[in-house]
C-alpha cells in the first residue's frame, strides 16, 4: 500500500516519497514494523490468552529437569508471528508481484492449518490435534498451488548464466537476455550448478519438458511437506525453533538479493531471477517477526508458537527456497529440521523392529533429537535398551537451544560458500 502511495504521491514532487520505490528502504521498513508488531502486539496477545486460559494443559510438566513448569504457558503465539509478517508486508510490498502474492498465501494457508491443529488440541481437549491425513492434504495442496503457480505464471522467470570466452581468452559470465520459464534449479558443489528437472526425465522424449515441470510439483510437495514438519518437530525447546528459521531466513534473504541483482549474479554465476528482489521484502518481515517473538518465547517462555507457527514458518521457509530455486539446497541449510525429521523416523523403525522380535528397543534416549540431549537417566525405562545414551547427564534447555543455533549459522555459512565451491 505505501509502496503505491509512495508512487502516487512521487509525481506531486513530495519529497522522500520516492524512498518506496527502493527494496532496501521497504525491506527495511518491513523488518523495523515486524519487530514492533510482535513485540507490543505480543505482550496484549499474551495477556489475552491467559485471560481466556489457552494453553496446552496436556504438556508434560516433568520434561525440564530444572525445575522449570510448562504447564499454563499460552499457546497458539504463532498469530503473533504470521500478523507480524502479514502487516508489514501489505503495507511495503508490491500486490502485482508473483513471489509475494505466493508468500503470503503460504503464510495464510498453512497458518490456518496450524490454526485448526492447536484448535482441536486446547478446545477440544484432544492432544492428538489435527489428524495426520489431513495436514498431509493441507501440505500436498499448497504444493499443488506452489507448483503450478510457478509454473502457469509469467512472471515466474529466469534469465539464465552462461560463461563466455572473450577474445582475449578472458572467461567473464553473462546472463541471456530471454527471460524463459525454466525447471532448472541450483545444485551446490558442481561446476555447472544448474540440475533441469526435465534431463532428469529425458527418457520422456519430446514430453521431456512437460514431466519436468511434473517432477518439479512432486518436488515441491515433498519439500513443502518435509520442511514444515521438520520445523514443527523442532518447536520443542523455548526459542529453538524461532531461532534457527531466523537465521535461515537471513540466508535466504542473502540467496534472493543476489539473485535479484543482475550483477551479483554474474559475478556468482548463478541464474538471475528478475522480481524475486520483492522476496527480500517479504524475508525482512518474517526475520523480524521471529526475532521481535523471541523476546516472549525466549528460555523461560512466555509463550508458545504451537502448530500455528511451526508448520507456518517450515512452509514459509521451503516455499521461499522453491521460489528462488534453491530448494536443492535445503537439506544443507535446513539441516536441523533434517536431523529431527530422521531421528522420529530411525527411532519408530527401530522401535518397530525390536517389537517383531519381541525387544523393547531403541535408538535414542528420547526423540526428536533435541529431547535426547536433556533427557536424564531418571527419565529412561528400565526395561528399554538403548543404543546410543549420550550424553550421559542431561544439559540445560537453553544451551541445547543455542548450540543449535551455532549449527544453524553454521550450515548457513556453508550454504552461501556452495555458490562459490564448485
Amino acid at each position: 500500500m505505501l509502496y503505491y502511495l509512495g508512487k502516487l504521491l512521487e509525481q506531486y514532487d513530495i519529497p522522500g516519497m520516492n524512498l518506496f520505490g527502493y527494496v532496501s528502504f521497504r525491506s527495511l521498513m518491513a523488518l523495523i514494523f515486524s519487530l514492533l508488531i510482535s513485540t507490543i502486539f505480543g505482550e496484549y496477545f499474551i495477556h489475552l490468552l491467559k485471560r481466556k486460559q489457552i494453553s496446552e494443559t496436556q504438556r508434560d510438566a516433568t520434561i525440564d529437569p530444572f525445575g522449570v513448569k510448562k504447564i499454563g504457558v499460552p499457546s497458539m503465539g504463532g498469530i503473533i508471528i504470521i500478523v507480524s509478517i502479514l502487516v508489514p508486508c501489505l503495507l511495503l510490498g508490491k500486490y502485482d508481484n508473483v513471489y509475494m502474492n505466493l508468500m503470503l498465501i503460504t503464510t495464510v494457508w498453512l497458518g490456518a492449518l496450524g490454526f485448526a491443529d492447536d484448535y482441536i488440541k486446547i478446545f477440544k481437549k484432544d492432544k492428538e490435534g489435527l489428524h495426520g491425513k489431513f495436514k498431509v492434504i493441507g501440505q500436498v495442496g499448497l504444493g499443488l498451488i506452489v507448483g503450478l503457480t510457478l509454473y502457469f505464471s509469467p512472471q515466474a522467470v529466469i534469465q539464465e548464466n552462461v560463461t563466455v570466452e572473450r577474445e582475449n581468452g578472458v572467461q567473464v559470465v553473462v546472463h541471456k537476455s530471454q527471460e524463459e520459464k525454466s525447471t532448472k534449479t541450483t545444485i551446490p558443489f558442481l561446476k555447472n550448478n544448474h540440475l533441469d528437472y526435465a534431463d532428469v526425465v529425458s527418457f520422456c522424449g519430446d514430453h521431456a519438458q512437460e514431466a519436468g515441470w511434473i517432477l518439479f510439483v512432486i518436488v515441491t510437495i515433498f519439500v513443502v511437506t518435509a520442511v514444515s514438519n521438520g520445523a514443527n518437530l523442532n518447536d520443542g525447546m523455548d526459542g529453538m525453533a524461532a531461532g534457527n528459521s531466523a537465521i535461515i531466513g537471513v540466508t535466504l534473504g542473502i540467496l534472493a538479493y543476489v539473485s535479484s541483482h543482475v550483477q551479483y549474479a554474474g559475478y556468482l554465476n548463478i541464474m538471475y531471477i528478475p522480481g524475486c528482489e520483492e522476496l527480500v521484502v517479504f524475508i525482512c518481515a518474517f526475520v523480524g517477526a521471529l526475532i521481535g517473538f523471541l523476546w516472549y518465547n525466549a528460555y523461560p517462555a512466555q509463550v508458545f508458537m504451537g502448530d500455528t507457527g511451526s508448520l507456518t514458518i517450515g512452509g514459509i521457509i521451503a516455499v521461499y527456497a522453491l521460489a528462488i530455486h534453491k530448494e536443492l539446497l535445503v537439506p544443507v541449510l535446513c539441516g536441523v529440521f533434517l536431523v529431527e525429521n530422521l531421528s522420529v523416523i530411525l527411532q519408530v523403525n527401530y522401535y518397530k523392529m525390536g517389537k517383531r522380535k519381541g525387544i523393547k528397543q531403541r535408538l535414542f534416549k528420547r526423540t526428536p533429537i533435541h529431547d535426547n540431549f536433556r533427557t536424564t537417566a531418571s527419565q529412561l525405562d528400565p526395561e528399554c535398551k538403548y543404543v546410543f545414551k549420550w550424553p550421559q547427564s542431561s544439559l540445560h534447555e537453553s544451551k541445547i537451544t543455542i548450540r543449535f543455533w551455532i549449527t544453524t549459522i553454521i550450515l548457513a555459512a556453508i550454504t552461501i560458500i556452495t555458490l562459490k565451491i564448485r
